[in-house]
């Protein structure tokens, strides 16, 4: 099952069943997902929503994925 985080360490926790949590990495016991180190869940959001500039180049690359699918599956 999950071992208690040390003092001061990092913890690894599932992106599905947070009371899944402990100071290695390792897979979930659940799912058997890989652990991810606490608070990367959303970090590309994160790092995407800290510059106007990233989300414009998301909405454009948004807006050509599905030009292009739109055109192949016509």
């Amino acid at each position: 099952m999950s071992e208690p985080q040390p003092a001061g360490g990092p913890a690894y926790t599932c992106p599905m069943h947070k009371d899944v949590r402990q100071a290695t990495p390792g897979k979930c016991p659940h799912c058997g997902m890989a652990l991810l180190p606490e608070g990367t869940r959303f970090a590309i959001i994160r790092h995407i929503m800290a510059s106007p500039m990233h989300i414009a180049f998301m909405a454009a690359v948004m807006i050509g994925l599905t030009a292009i699918s739109m055109m192949i599956w016509r």
